[in-house]
């Protein structure tokens, strides 16, 4: 048996996202959503997001802008992307304050955060979410099924990022849950320790290696 935890980034998309909810509630899975800030400022998007909190997912901050990591902008810059975006958020906010950097790809290095990042995360006590498996759903539609079964099957517990985009990725989702079911994997809501180094506004886990040591924020 293994776990896996289900998040989408990039949305919500007034297409796509519904369409991920149907699916999981059609399975009975229960995921976190990390929208893009800029996206909640269109009323009709900002209703998709809170359809998916009354479904019972999870909603979490992945920047305003998601256009450049946070690790490259200047000192202000990255307080600005996550309070805004979680502003817009307001209600549909998870407890913990869930937030994702933007990871340019899925890269897990050091342009995720930048000391203020870290700074703003830890006074306004939000919990960084970070991920163990990306299998490229955005460039790839139809291949990334088999590699995220591999990427689930290859460790106990995965943090898996897919996204709720118009590329078509998502007709394929539904194929995925059943495969996961039918090899025994468990999907669960919560995530692993491992990839939650800031909790709560407490680093629990060696954050250095995801902020920038120099550039606009120094």
């Amino acid at each position: 048996m293994f776990d896996v935890s289900l998040t989408f980034d990039n949305g919500p998309d007034a297409g796509t996202t519904p369409t991920v909810l149907r699916t999981l509630r059609r399975h009975g899975i229960a995921a976190t959503f990390f929208v893009i800030g800029r996206k909640l400022l269109d009323p009709a998007l900002r209703a998709v997001a809170a359809h998916a909190h009354d479904e019972g997912h999870w909603v979490g901050n992945h920047t305003f802008a998601h256009s450049v990591p946070l690790g490259e902008q200047d000192a202000k810059g990255p307080a600005r992307e996550i309070a805004r975006t979680q502003e817009l958020i307001g209600a549909l906010a998870h407890p913990d304050r869930l937030f994702r950097p933007y990871g340019g790809g899925g890269h897990l290095d050091n342009r995720l955060l930048s000391p203020s990042a870290v700074e703003h995360l830890v006074q306004g006590a939000y919990t960084c979410v970070l991920w163990n498996a990306v299998p490229g759903d955005w460039k790839d539609p139809e291949g990334w099924v088999e590699r995220a079964i591999g990427d689930c099957r290859r460790r106990a517990w995965t943090l898996l990022v897919l996204h709720d985009l118009p590329t078509g990725a998502m007709t394929h989702l539904d194929r995925f849950l059943g495969r996961i079911g039918e090899l025994g994997g468990r999907f669960r809501q919560d995530f692993p320790p491992d990839c939650v180094p800031i909790r709560n506004g407490k680093v629990l886990l060696p954050i250095a290696p995801y902020v920038a040591t120099s550039g606009a924020d120094t």
